[in-house]
């Protein structure tokens, strides 16, 4: 669960800007978004072995 501490005569804007910052760090939106439709098993499968993929090759990329 993420969650933020509102200090003593914070301004709402600034509180709403570190609190999507967590998010986005924590991937919850990454996470709804991925959950909006239903995805089969074959095409999860597949989008798993894509971001193997691209994870070996940046890794790669970035061994040279």
């Amino acid at each position: 669960m993420v969650g933020i501490t509102v200090k003593e005569g914070e301004p709402y804007e600034s509180f709403i800007r570190r609190f999507r910052r967590v998010c986005e760090q924590a991937g919850i939106l990454r996470e709804v978004k991925r959950r909006e439709y239903y995805e089969k098993p074959s095409e999860r499968r597949k989008r798993k072995l894509a971001e193997a993929r691209r994870r070996l090759f940046r890794k790669q990329l970035s061994e040279r």
